[in-house]
């Protein structure tokens, strides 16, 4: 190892080694020079524009393959931490929530008088729903604007896939008449699937698995629709949740005129198939030209994420429905039993619920059906 005295590389060839030279102190070879940190400027280069007597020498290591080999290694660990925290980071968006069962409750709305019975036009002319648009053109989008978390694009995007799903899963004829339920089911989060499968092959009354919940149908044996006309009102609302989700809600009144089901010469008191519905108690002979008003409030709540609206599909979570006339004892979870023109309600309450069951108990509820919302026809 050199001396402190030393040029780096020890003592130059040819030079003395005796401690008695007096200039062995201040002799540099080339070595030394190259090892320097600092480099005087010529005074050529004094004289000129340079202030300073001394430039500084770069300390980077050697030159070729060693300098690349060590440019790599700090790339490769930059990229490696610039990983790390992209897994790590604290503050990463949170992912859209997986999509929940739905929550389903339908309610029969029983009637104290027999049904009216008419022409469509008649029924519609003297009830609440005279000044309802009709068909699609009732279920109408709102003024949207953009959340803290979602551009107005997006709101509006869920806006329309919940305003899809409504006229689709309550308004098209071959759905309400028990047709295929693909377009319904084609608008649903793909998680939600087995839940709505099972629903329209086994439907109960657990809260979960009622078909009425998901759509609105009817028993083509019993009943058949008077004419296109369904008359419907109602809104749609939306506001962003704390989880970064966009929730829509659905609050619709439907009325549909109904007939019915066979040939529209048979009567209801003649035993034509169909022309009694379950539960319902015939009054008179109401004819299979007389029409009658059956009403289906139905509230549905959605929650879209990013995902969601990029899939062009909702995750339908709640669904509430009322729905009349029909009688107590009616099984409404797999279609509604409309009581049409000219029938009572059956008597006696909804099936008992045993308080006693374990897990989920299936739900029984009953409503009455107000006097005024039914149609209120002129003395003839």
């Amino acid at each position: 190892m050199a001396g402190r005295d030393e040029p780096p590389e020890g003592t130059p060839e040819g030079l003395p080694s005796g401690g008695e030279d007096e200039y062995r102190s201040v002799v540099f070879d080339e070595s030394f020079i190259r090892a320097a940190r600092l480099q005087e400027f010529s005074a050529q280069e004094r004289m000129g524009r340079h202030a300073r007597a001394v430039r500084s020498r770069s300390g980077w290591p050697g030159r070729g393959p060693g300098r690349l080999l060590v440019a790599m290694a700090l790339l490769v660990l930059a990229f490696g931490a610039a990983v790390l925290m992209g897994i790590h980071h604290p503050y990463r968006p949170p992912e859209t929530p997986r999509a929940e069962p739905l929550r389903t409750t339908v309610v029969p709305l029983a009637p104290r008088d027999a049904v009216p019975g008419g022409t469509p036009a008649e029924l519609f002319a003297h009830s609440p729903a005279a000044a309802f648009r009709t068909g699609a053109s009732g279920v109408n989008l709102p003024g949207a604007r953009g959340t803290a978390h979602f551009a107005y694009s997006d709101v509006l995007a869920a806006l329309k896939i919940a305003q899809q799903y409504v006229v689709t899963s309550s308004l098209d004829p071959s759905v309400l008449m028990g047709g295929p339920v693909e377009k319904v089911r084609d608008l649903i989060a793909p998680e939600q699937y087995p839940q709505f499968d099972r629903s329209l092959a086994t439907p109960s009354a657990d809260g979960r698995h009622a078909a009425t919940g998901w759509l609105v149908r009817f028993d083509p044996a019993q009943v058949a629709l008077a004419g296109s006309e369904v008359r419907v009102a109602g809104v749609l609302r939306y506001a962003e949740a704390a989880d970064r989700t966009l929730e829509v809600i659905a609050d619709h009144t439907f009325v549909y005129p109904l007939r019915p089901a066979g040939p529209r010469t048979a009567t209801a008191g003649a035993g034509t198939a169909g022309a009694q519905t379950a539960g319902a108690q015939t009054a008179g002979a109401a004819t299979a030209d007389g029409a009658s008003l059956f009403t289906v409030r139905r509230e549905v709540h959605f929650r879209f994420g990013a995902e969601d609206l990029r899939l062009h599909q909702a995750q339908v979570t709640l669904a509430d429905v009322q729905a009349g006339p029909q009688s107590c004892t009616a099984d409404a979870v797999n279609r509604l039993r409309p009581l049409l023109a000219g029938q009572h309600a059956a008597g006696g309450g909804p099936a008992g619920t045993d308080p006693y069951t374990t897990g989920q108990p299936p739900t029984s509820l009953c409503g009455t059906l107000a006097a005024s919302s039914q149609p209120v026809l002129p003395s003839r």
